[in-house]
């Protein structure tokens, strides 16, 4: 692959000065020496990025809209090469690689619509005193430079969530993905290239995040800063950001809430649904299952069904087709789960499945009984751990779902319209999502959280118009009438 060891800076391939071997996560075997970018190639990035946007604002929607969807089409000619790359690298399955490259076409699609379909809306002036006799209009105009720092969990679609629509507002971008999946990222150059984006339009520099985040977010030309990550990262960039806009997609410990009423088909439909909402890629999703809320009618039925499906879950090597789960994406984050694991269990937490961690994989874990104040509890776990504890009232459930300093996504299923009403208005959350689990997300809604899960809006029309500044226009008339 052309580019794993440069830089994408200005339309072409630049050689870097130091090189960090890339692991596969499951193997663990060195499949690319990657170019890492000094401080000094951000800064060419970024005054690449500030030239290109003089002529790139000017480029009309239709044909940011062509070279979007033309981009789609060249990754979806490539899905099965680009899902190995995504399995090689992060150690996702083939399967979920396979439906995150669809996502991506997707996403690339939604931001060619949305590129064509930027609009403003007319300004009633005369609704204030003094205001008659002007006719006002707003419009929306690109920024300039987005400098966009992305995860490891979703390596080719979340980078689409912040490529796509700085494209089609007419943005310029340097892009920095995680030190752990840059080869999804590094694709996009040729991609891009051969769609007929214009050079210094997208520019692509790996590096180390702890050095190239001071001048990815404090640059005189960068004008917008898009970051997903770990809430402590997100308040640095908050803190170095000074007045620029920023979105921060951070953290998250999704809650579940089951209710009672349902029948055993019924559960058993819900219980398949969350298996996979809270042991996809190992847990390792943002909005993966983590705690689960259960009435308890129906408690010790729905913790066993869960367990049972989690246990039948097929561990292996990400490339084989029928492998469920595979290695997290490095040893610190099995030894923190197994530090973690060890805390709940020392404070009373019951493990009704799973539990054992054998080099990077840990199996998919089921807890009950786990404290308040464990870090199961209250933080991120990132792995294939799901919580259960059961519930009495409704409200109760609501407080305990409310009772972590996270707010991205909650699920809820019931019947009872009540019951669903109030968790739609109770819920600190970016999303409650009725009879539906708090994994869901399709790359057109708005997504994004509250308290420490961030500030702003991803969903490509969302994303748009955090990207782009409102002008209003207003035109007076008979100004110079006696």
């Amino acid at each position: 692959m052309v580019g794993i060891s440069q830089l994408w800076i200005d339309g072409e391939w630049v050689d870097a000065k130091r090189h960090v071997p890339l692991e596969n996560p499951h193997t663990g075997e060195v499949i690319a020496q990657i170019g890492y970018a000094s401080v000094d190639d951000a800064r060419d990035a970024i005054e690449s990025a500030r030239r290109a946007f003089e002529s790139f604002r000017k480029v009309p929607a239709w044909q940011r809209a062509h070279i979007l969807r033309s981009a789609a089409q060249l990754i979806s000619d490539r899905t099965g090469e680009l899902a190995e790359t995504i399995a090689r690298e992060s150690g996702k399955p083939l399967k979920a690689a396979r439906g995150e490259v669809e996502r991506t076409v997707q996403t690339y699609l939604f931001a060619a619509e949305a590129a064509r379909d930027i609009r403003g809306e007319s300004v009633p002036l005369d609704a204030a005193p003094h205001g008659e006799n002007h006719t006002a209009y707003t419009i929306y105009e690109p920024m300039g430079v987005v400098a966009a720092i992305t995860p490891f969990n979703f390596p080719m679609n979340l980078v689409a969530h912040k490529v796509g629509p700085a494209i089609a507002a007419g943005n310029t971008i340097v892009l920095k993905p995680a030190e752990h999946t840059p080869l999804s990222a590094l694709v996009l150059a040729k991609i891009f290239k051969d769609a007929g984006l214009p050079d210094g339009v997208l520019n692509i520099i790996p590096g180390d995040g702890k050095e190239l985040s001071e001048i990815l977010t404090t640059h005189p030309d960068v004008a917008f800063v898009t970051f997903t990550g770990s809430p402590r990262v997100g308040k640095l960039i908050r803190a170095q950001a000074g007045l620029r806009k920023v979105t921060l997609e951070l953290g998250s410990n999704s809650p579940l809430i089951i209710d009672e009423g349902f029948s055993d088909t019924e559960l058993s439909k819900i219980a398949d649904e969350t298996t996979a909402g809270a042991f996809s890629y190992n847990g390792q999703v943002c909005i993966s299952i983590q705690r689960i809320l259960v009435h308890r009618s129906i408690y010790d039925k729905f913790t066993q069904m869960v367990a049972e499906r989690a246990k039948a879950l097929k561990i292996g090597n990400p490339l084989d087709e029928d492998t469920d789960i595979s290695a997290l994406i490095n040893q610190d984050a099995a030894d923190r789960l197994a530090t973690w694991l060890k805390h709940a269990v020392d404070k009373g937490a019951k493990i009704v499945t799973g539990g054992k961690i054998d080099g990077r994989v840990m199996e998919p874990t089921v807890l009950t009984d786990v404290p308040a104040d464990a870090e199961f509890s209250q933080e991120e776990a990132f792995g294939p751990v799901a919580l259960f504890a059961p519930f009495d009232d409704w409200d109760e459930a609501i407080r305990v779902a409310n009772s972590t300093p996270y707010g991205l996504n909650a699920g809820v299923f019931t019947k009872n319209i009540d019951h669903a009403l109030h968790a739609t208005r109770e819920l600190q959350m970016g999303a409650v999502l009725i009879n539906q689990i708090p994994t869901f997300r399709v790359d057109q809604m708005p997504y994004g959280g509250v308290k420490q899960s961030g500030t702003g809006r991803e969903g490509v029309r969302y994303a748009m118009q955090d990207m782009m500044e409102i002008k209003m226009v207003a035109f007076r008339t008979g100004a110079f009438s006696e």
